[in-house]
């Protein structure tokens, strides 16, 4: 078998129906790069191979005996280690939670893409219990960017940007409270989606702040990103977040194109905060979708400020048992926020909801009148390992809170968006493509138009042979 290790997922899947490849060829390769190049990346905390070679014999069997196989048959892909595993612990990127009881059943995620034929080769690094942006974890190490070890993945869903853009897994699964998906996509130079919030079910997968936590996969191109997402649709009735809307395939329909779509580029906050690499990866975007009207995103600054006193309060009432009996085991930067939050004035979460109300209405009128925003992803490319403040403005900030500067706000309110990677002379940068809720439609088909065009694209890292 000829290896293709950035091999599209679905060009992967047609050779497995059609009996050009086995899917336990596929799957060996895969574990076989794993191994060599993951010691130096640090993207996978678990490796699964007994499992992804049972699997994938068994879907080698089934096509010999003639039986249909699903739309992303024989294709490996990963998850974020705060999805339950069966046989492992769910460790959620923490000290304390790997003494857990190993998972008696995969998460609802894993279970659909398993049911269409994907086979999961292991659990992904992650920030601790999900608190994070840079993917520098302090109990499994450091997850480094493939196009550059000495930079950041960004996080919390470290190991799923690593992993997907160092072709260790066509496909991965991550998380997204305030940018968990769309960082680590910016900064890893590859596709995220992260959907409406209700849209997809996170049951068995461990929970950062409730009212925050959306689960998406990730891709090196848009059509598997969409076939991935596809796979996932559904509802479940044991997650009462999810909201049971009817399930849409979109892959189907990509090539639909963007004609007669009204497009905007966020204005204000979003276009005044960033370093010039983000300013330029939106212009190169916004000519390519022949959008030229700029939109002022009131009172973005204040629904960003609303996530942050959400996350912080919601997050330190679900930890508050752990952070009594067992502090010392946590990142001291992780626990040191949880205590802040656990102290927050109940007045200012009542008043972070109220903000972020107003917000969303604020932003439902706007999507009365265009149909996409266009918007940067992380105000930076990828930081190096060990960065502790970002010049913005002309002035030092924390690095840490400000990578999520622009993911924040459109959190806040559940929006979808598509992560799209932009490459300039040097590393990546992501543009989110944002629309009005349960209108992943909009955001891949716009994602699509843009690859077609050659505008952005998820690249093979030079130094990963």
């Amino acid at each position: 078998m000829s290896f293709d290790a950035f091999a599209p997922a679905h060009l992967i899947a047609a050779r497995v129906r059609q009996g050009e490849l086995s899917a336990e060829a596929v799957t060996s390769a895969y574990l076989d790069r794993i191994a060599r190049l993951n010691p130096a990346l640090n993207a996978y905390t678990d490796v699964t191979a007994d499992r992804a070679l049972a699997q994938a014999r068994g879907i080698d069997a089934a096509r010999a005996r003639g039986e249909a196989l699903g739309p992303l048959a024989g294709v490996p892909f990963a998850a974020k280690n705060l999805f339950d595993i069966t046989g492992l612990p769910t460790r959620a990127g923490s000290k304390i939670n790997r003494e857990r009881a190993p998972s008696a059943r995969d998460a609802v995620l894993i279970e659909r893409l398993s049911a269409a034929g994907a086979v999961l080769l292991g659990g992904l690094n992650m920030g601790e219990y999900a608190y994070d942006f840079t993917g520098e974890n302090a109990h499994d190490g450091a997850c480094r960017n493939p196009h550059d070890l000495m930079r950041m993945a960004g996080g919390s869903s470290s190991g799923s940007g690593s992993a997907t853009a160092a072709g260790l897994a066509p496909l991965s699964l991550g998380s997204d409270t305030n940018g968990s998906i769309r960082v680590p996509s910016s900064l890893c130079g590859i596709f995220g989606l992260k959907p409406t919030y209700g849209r997809l079910p996170r049951t068995r997968s461990f929970p950062f702040c409730d009212s925050l936590d959306h689960l998406g996969p990730f891709a090196r191109n848009v059509t598997d990103l969409a076939l991935a997402y596809d796979a996932l649709q559904g509802h479940d009735a044991h997650d009462l977040s999810c909201a049971p809307s009817p399930v849409e395939p979109v892959s189907a329909d990509l090539s639909q194109g963007v004609g007669g779509l009204r497009v905007a580029i966020a204005g204000g906050h979003f276009s005044t905060e960033g370093m010039p690499e983000a300013g330029e990866a939106v212009a190169r975007v916004a000519e390519a979708l022949g959008a030229d009207r700029v939109v002022d995103i009131e009172g973005a600054a204040i629904a960003r400020a609303a996530a942050f006193l959400i996350t912080n309060a919601e997050s330190a009432t679900f930890h508050l048992d752990r952070l009594r009996a067992r502090a010392g085991d946590f990142d001291p930067d992780t626990r040191d926020r949880f205590l802040a939050g656990a102290m927050l004035p109940a007045a200012w979460y009542v008043q972070a909801q109220r903000a972020r109300r107003w917000f969303h209405d604020r932003m439902m009128q706007l999507f009365d009148e265009v149909d996409l925003i266009i918007a940067p992803a992380t105000p930076c490319p990828a930081p190096e390992i060990g960065q502790r403040t970002l010049q913005l403005r002309g002035e030092a900030v924390p690095l840490r809170p400000n990578l999520g500067l622009f993911t924040q706000p459109i959190s806040c309110i559940g929006l979808p968006v598509a992560a799209v990677p932009v490459f300039g002379a040097g590393m990546p940068i992501g543009v989110q493509l944002i629309a009005a809720p349960w209108r992943e439609d909009i955001c891949l088909r716009a994602a699509y138009a843009l690859e077609q065009a050659g505008c952005v694209e998820a690249r093979a890292p030079g130094a990963l042979k």
